[in-house]
């Protein structure tokens, strides 16, 4: 069990782990069910460094979480975004034009457009909203739990993928760390429930662009899924 939850984070983030916890693999299907924890976790530390800045101008508080935000996952969902956004427009509706373009690690014009927007609209969210809202930790909950939804809903179409490794899951523990994160929300009252319904409307949106095009998911459109999550729900919650 605690395997699983220091694999979530050690994939996830750039939080340290013991190195023992990746001997015989570095993504294990036991972790998935941890995703949404590890979301809460950065949650939790985002909250507090939040708290700390209370007394900060709006936009250099709002810079330094976003900052802080991408170092505590190594931009790794940020990649996801780019890459997807370069093959969704290069792969011209061809599936199989749209893998071979997510391949490539060099970032084109689409790519780099996407990064900026996202990254805009998160900074103008977090400017936007008071200290230590609750949005700083439902944005990255949310944002972990779509990816184990979209492990045990949707096709893995890239054979030998990083994230292949996860389809041997076990469903019931991912159903209750879901049921968990529900809770969590309807705990916050109708801030957590609008942000649990812009989750799941980007959710429904984007799982069904993705088997319209490729016929399910890859790690790539997974982390363009995290980055659109959060964004939509800062965005939600700050306006």
């Amino acid at each position: 069990m605690m395997r699983g939850l220091l694999l979530a984070i050690g994939f996830l983030t750039r939080l340290p782990v013991p190195e023992r916890a990746f001997d015989g693999a570095s993504v294990s299907s036991s972790s998935l069910a941890w995703y949404p924890a590890v979301g809460l976790l950065m949650g939790g530390l985002l909250w507090m460094l939040s708290w700390a800045m209370a007394s900060a101008p709006p936009l250099l508080a709002a810079a330094v979480l976003l900052a802080v935000w991408v170092g505590l996952t190594g931009a790794l969902h940020l990649d996801g975004l780019a890459d997807s956004a370069d093959a969704w427009v290069g792969g011209l509706g061809d599936s199989e034009r749209t893998l071979a373009i997510m391949k490539d690690p060099r970032s084109g014009p689409m790519g780099v457009v996407a990064l900026v927007l996202v990254l805009l609209l998160k900074f103008a969210a977090l400017a936007s909203l008071p200290p230590h809202n609750a949005a700083l930790w439902l944005a990255p909950l949310l944002g972990r739990a779509v990816l184990t939804t979209a492990f045990i809903s949707t096709p893995y179409v890239r054979s030998g993928g990083l994230g292949s490794a996860l389809l041997g899951a076990s469903r019931g523990a991912s159903l209750a760390a879901l049921l968990m994160t529900g809770l969590l929300c309807f705990y916050d009252g109708w801030l957590g429930l609008r942000a649990l319904v812009v989750a799941l409307t980007v959710f429904a949106c984007w799982r069904l662009a993705c088997m319209r095009r490729l016929g399910g998911m890859t790690g790539d459109t997974c982390g363009a899924l995290t980055e659109l999550v959060e964004a939509a729900v800062l965005v939600a919650l700050a306006a």
